[in-house]
């Protein structure tokens, strides 16, 4: 009789693992969509004299439902899958992105040139592929389902208190240079990011499967552990997004999109081995082949935002420092624009956004004479007229 209980469990789980693997690799593919579909409708909008304000678009609200349902279907495979097999699949969203990029791609190149300059991103595509098999095939078959008292058991079990109490130093030193001693470092804003992140996959994995265990029949919504998790997993979210935005105001999206998969991935498979304890049953091979793959990930990953063609950072503003009569125009320099976070700032010539250049508020053909103004000539020609 236990042996065909133990069969029965194990082709549940394997099931679920399925269910859960599907669900998750189809949300990843449907954000990836929707978010392509929001771009384009951003850039279509800018590029066009329309005054309407973006979500007032239809393109934009049909990225914003595939959206929700892709998080969603994400959402729901946590409840099937364990954090180990659905966290690293993040990265079927930047293969996806990366595949609609170069289908998408407008501008036409000698077969040479677009393999010398796309190449790293079709290996990357490779290893991806590849890893994702890896870690499926070989990742951990342990499921349970996660009523209250589970949750319970897991949470004051001394591994996880003990994991959590270095998250919780770890997160407090880091945070304290990041805050006192202003080290805005690129890794340490995303390992702030990741412990938070391992929280939220810990919360998110226990919500989601007293939730499905409730629209079942058996209701789990009563307990105190479900509002513990739900509040936890809605704060985790908050601040997440605080320090992405940080990051993002700092250093360049690529390189944030390949550390933060890293990181975050590292952090959500350790969280799922101590909380979920999802490799307890799991023999070496099936653990060096999982990591293995989850290493092809992590590389494929890391050379498809590095081919990413990046933006132009280059804009150009005119100084009041002229060298024989011409406007000196600076790239990177001491003097500062006023920027104000938006697509223009103030005296750009050029918009990286593809939008028509931001006319200067001042003619330098023409500069005004007899004014009362006596520091705007410090003996200076007059500008020849092209």
């Amino acid at each position: 009789a236990n042996k065909m209980d133990i069969s029965r469990a194990d082709g549940g789980s394997y099931t679920d693992n399925l269910i859960g693997t599907l669900l998750a690799l189809f949300g990843n593919v449907l954000v990836s969509i929707a978010l392509s579909i929001q771009k384009y409708s951003h850039v279509t909008l800018a590029g066009t004299k329309d005054l309407r304000v973006f979500y007032r678009t239809k393109t934009w609200w049909c990225g914003f439902v595939l959206t929700c349902l892709g998080e969603g279907a994400n959402f729901v495979s946590y409840a099937f899958a364990p954090l180990a097999l659905v966290a690293p699949l993040n990265a079927v969203s930047v293969l996806t992105s990366s595949i609609l990029g170069l289908i998408f791609l407008r501008e036409k190149s000698k077969p040479k040139d677009f393999a010398k300059r796309y190449g790293l991103s079709f290996l990357g595509c490779i290893l991806t592929i590849g890893g994702t098999y890896l870690f499926v095939a070989f990742g951990p078959n342990s499921h349970e389902k996660l009523k209250a008292e589970n949750v319970v058991k897991h949470f004051v079990g001394w591994p996880v208190l003990l994991y959590l109490l270095l998250e919780i130093i770890t997160f407090c030193l880091l945070l304290y240079f990041y805050k006192q001693r202003s080290a805005n470092y690129l890794v340490i804003i995303l390992t702030l990011v990741a412990l938070l992140g391992s929280v939220t996959v810990i919360t998110v994995k226990a919500v989601s499967g007293m939730l499905i265990l409730t629209i079942e029949g058996n209701m789990q919504l009563d307990y105190p552990i479900f509002s513990v998790m739900f509040v936890c997993m809605v704060a985790s979210v908050v601040f997440q997004a605080r320090f992405l935005s940080q990051a993002c105001k700092l250093y360049d999206s690529s390189l944030i999109a390949s550390v933060n998969y890293i990181l975050s991935t590292v952090f959500a498979v350790v969280a799922g081995a101590v909380f979920y304890l999802e490799f307890k049953n799991e023999d070496v091979l099936h653990i060096c082949m999982f990591l293995l793959g989850s290493a092809f990930c992590f590389l494929g990953v890391y050379l498809i935002t590095k081919s990413r063609k990046r933006p132009k950072t280059f804009e150009p503003y005119v100084t009041m420092d002229m060298v024989n009569g011409i406007p000196t125009i600076h790239d990177k320099g001491l003097v500062v624009q006023p920027d104000s976070n938006s697509a223009f700032s103030y005296g750009a010539l050029v918009n990286n956004d593809g939008v028509a250049p931001a006319t200067l508020p001042v003619n330098l053909e023409q500069p005004p004479v007899g004014s009362g103004c006596t520091d705007t000539s410090y003996g200076l020609p007059d500008l020849k007229k092209d």
